[in-house]
C-alpha cells in the first residue's frame, strides 16, 4: 500500500497539536509498521519546514525535524508534469490539487489527510488518520 501523507498530518505529528495529534501518530506508526509506503512531496517539505521554523524559533531545530521525518517518509518529487494536472483539476484548492496528482502518478491508494473535503473531486481517495486506523 502507498500513502501520500498530507502536510496537515505531518504537522499534526511533529508540532503535536491536539487534538489530532493521537490518531495522526497512530496513524503513521501504522503506516511504517505496516511496511506501507509513506510518501510527502516535497512542495509539502518547505511548507513543513517553514511552520516548524516558526514554531519552533529555530532554522536549526527545524532542519533536524525535517532530517528525522526523512528516515521515515520517502520525498515524492513534483514534476512540471503534476503542475499541468493539477491545473486540470477541478479542485478549489490548488495546493491540494499538487498533492492529488503526485499521489497519482505514484500510484497511491490513499492520501491522508484531515481535510478530506479538499479532496472531495481527487483522482485519489483522501482518508482521516482516524479512518486509517480503522481499516
Amino acid at each position: 500500500m502507498t500513502l501520500l501523507i498530507d502536510t496537515n498530518v505531518i504537522m499534526d505529528v511533529l508540532g503535536k497539536r491536539e487534538p489530532f495529534f493521537q490518531d495522526s501518530y497512530a496513524a503513521l506508526h501504522k503506516c511504517i509498521k505496516a511496511e506501507t509506503e509513506c510518501l510527502i512531496s516535497v512542495s509539502a517539505v518547505t511548507d513543513i519546514f517553514y511552520l516548524l521554523r516558526k514554531s519552533l524559533h529555530s532554522a536549526e531545530r527545524a532542519k533536524e525535524q525535517i532530517e528525522q521525518l526523512s528516515q521515515i517518509v520517502t520525498f515524492a518529487d513534483v514534476q512540471a508534469v503534476d503542475v499541468q494536472t493539477a491545473l486540470m483539476r477541478e479542485m478549489p484548492d490548488f495546493e491540494g490539487a499538487i498533492v492529488d496528482a503526485v499521489a497519482e502518478r505514484k500510484r497511491s491508494d490513499y492520501i491522508l489527510t484531515r481535510n478530506v473535503r479538499d479532496f472531495s473531486k481527487s483522482k485519489i481517495p483522501a482518508i482521516t488518520p482516524t479512518d486509517f486506523l480503522n481499516i
